[in-house]
């Protein structure tokens, strides 16, 4: 991969968006991963920069689940 620099990355249940550009601000990739291929996407590439945003409520399902198999509501 071309000098990316800053990586940013939308998780989802299923599917990443992945938005990549180097030192001066250019796209250098944009695509959509499926997550099964999101660890072999960052192994290609240099060290850099990564953000990463998810939805407000991306974490309650989980907290739910947790809390549910611990016994509390």
């Amino acid at each position: 991969m071309q000098s990316v620099t800053t990586i940013g990355l939308d998780i989802a249940k299923s599917v990443f968006q992945v938005h990549g550009v180097d030192a001066a601000g250019n796209v250098i990739v944009r695509r959509k991963l499926k997550r099964r291929y999101v660890a072999a996407f960052f192994q290609k590439l240099p060290p850099c920069l990564v953000g990463i945003e998810a939805c407000a409520t991306s974490h309650i399902g989980r907290a739910s689940s947790r809390r549910s198999a611990t016994g509390y509501a």
